[in-house]
Order: C-alpha cells, then structure tokens, then sequence
C-alpha cells in the first residue's frame, strides 16, 4: 500500500452539472486545477459534498477519473461510501483501478448497524481493496455513531489509515486521537467550524467544505496551527467563520454549490430532491463573500506562516 500524508486540506469537492442535470466535466476539470493551484493537499470527489447519493456507479468512476487526470501533484480521495456492503465494496474497487490514490468511506446510513456491523463493514473494504481508506463518522446524516471503541479497533487495519470526523462532540473526537496516537493513524476534521479545535488537540487536517470557496484561506489557517501559531490561525478561523455558518445554513451542498456559483461560474444547480438556496439565505452569502473578498486570499496565503 502507498502511504498517504494525510495532513493539511482536502476540498469535499462539489460535483458540477449542465443544465440538463448531466455532469458538467469541464467545469469539474477546472475546478479541480484550480484548488490544486491554490496549494490544498489533496482531493476529495464524489463524498456527501459531491452528491453522490444521487450520481450512478458509472458516474461515480468518471467523477474520480475526471479529477486524477485533471491534476497533477496531489492525492485524490474517492467517495465510495453506502449502506450496502457489498455496493461500497464494488465502488471502492472501480475507484482503486480508477487510480484513486484513497478511500473515503462514509458509515453505513438509513440501516443503522450495531458497532460490529461497523466493524465487519470496514474490514470487508479493507480485507479486498489495499489502498489507504478513511473511516468516515457523521451521525447527523447517517443515523449512528462509529464509537471511539470501534474507531481504534479499525485503526488496527493495515489499509484504514484514518477517520474523518464529523460527530461534533469534541470529546469523543479527543479521544479518538488519544486512543491511536502511537499507530499511523490520521484523524481529520468533517466540520469546519470545529478544524482549529479539532487542530488543537492532535487532529491533522481537515476534510473541508469550505476550502471549496476559501482553499488559500483554509490552508493558511490549517498551515498556521500545524506549525503552532495559533494567534495566526485563530485569525483566520474568526475570518472563516461567518462563511462556515451560511455554507451549513441549509442542507450541505446547497449552500456551497450557490457559493461556487457566485465565485466560479460554476451551476448552482443540484439534483432533486435537493433544491436552490432560499433568496434571504443567497443574500446573506454574497455579502459574506464580499466581506472576504476585501482581504484577498492570496495575500492571506503569501503572509508569514505559510506552509
């Protein structure tokens, strides 16, 4: 297996799509160059940020090879997460013979396992696919909870090399880390708002959805506290947060995809049922970004404490 460093800032990318609901490739294409440029440290296509509850198997694989033929120098993070065993099992394959260089696993949703559910889950894409994976823990959308028992039994696996946590209690998170301090073994934030705290206590990055709009930014913030300037990086969370509340004010990618709308040309448009962002919701984010936009990105990145 090739190890991966899995520090610093990978975008939950956003999946574009033309005006007819097919996936708009280009857009994808450019997208993924220009968060490569801006100096994030890996991708991530095809999670929950990418809609791929909504794309088809064949369209997951092209999303992930879309993107490792787009870019030239960093990792790509395949989404290959389900509720089905053995669909999750299917998807990560493609996606290693794709050429992703990882696995991001959200836990099994809607069916709500028992821990060893969890356990056999994992171990079964882990056992077949030898290609680094994450271990992916969000109760608000999938209905349980990875336990801090079952996140450190599964860091014992030679293939699951991290855990992307977005549970939002701080308190568990620690103690994950804790618990897998002394294996290589990454764990990374999946709530921006809680990436500096998360950074504070042991975390080492962030899978971000944010960095979609702010990537100079985000790894400015993230270099800072890795490097243990955190007045730097507190500055720039307080910065980052205004944007991190309207991006999570509605379901996650509605908000983003508005967002990348307004700063990219990308479409805003998502497959149903997820529908545009609400007129008083869409003012609020032009004017957080134009609050942002008065303290440019790439002076933010150029200051002192970069990575």
């Amino acid at each position: 297996m090739t190890a991966i460093d899995f520090t610093g800032v990978f975008p939950a990318m956003t999946t574009p799509f033309d005006a007819d609901g097919s996936i708009d490739f280009d857009h994808l294409r450019r997208d993924a160059q220009r968060l490569e440029r801006a100096g994030v440290d890996g991708l991530v296509p095809v999670g929950s940020t990418g809609e791929s509850a909504t794309l088809t198997h064949d369209e997951h694989v092209e999303v992930v090879e879309t993107v490792i033929d787009a870019v030239s120098d960093v990792p790509v993070i395949a989404g290959t997460g389900s509720n089905n065993t053995r669909e999750a099992l299917e998807l990560s394959e493609r996606a290693a013979d794709a050429g992703a260089d990882g696995l991001l696993l959200i836990s099994p949703y809607y069916n709500k396992p028992e821990q060893r559910g969890f356990l056999e889950h994992y171990r079964t894409i882990a056992d077949a696919v030898s290609i680094p994976q994450i271990v992916y823990n969000v109760p608000s959308r999938t209905g349980q909870n990875i336990e801090p028992d079952t996140a450190v039994e599964l860091a014992s696996h030679e293939h699951i090399a991290g855990y992307k946590a977005a549970s939002g209690d701080l308190g568990q998170i620690t103690e994950v880390i804790e618990r897998t301090r002394e294996a290589e073994f990454a764990v990374l934030s999946g709530d921006d708002a809680l990436t500096l705290p998360m950074l504070a206590v042991g975390a080492s990055g962030t899978i971000s959805v944010t960095a979609n709009i702010e990537p100079e930014r985000t790894c400015a913030m993230v270099g800072a506290a890795l490097d243990g300037d955190y007045a730097r990086a507190r500055t720039l969370h307080h910065e980052l947060g205004p944007l991190n509340r309207v991006l999570f004010s509605e379901t996650n990618p509605i908000p983003v995809k508005e967002a990348m709308a307004i700063r990219t040309g990308a479409s805003p448009d998502l497959r149903s049922p997820l529908t545009r962002l609400s007129p008083e919701r869409r003012e609020e984010l032009e004017t957080v970004l134009t609050a942002l936009d008065r303290t440019p990105a790439t002076a933010v990145a150029a200051t002192e404490g970069e990575r």
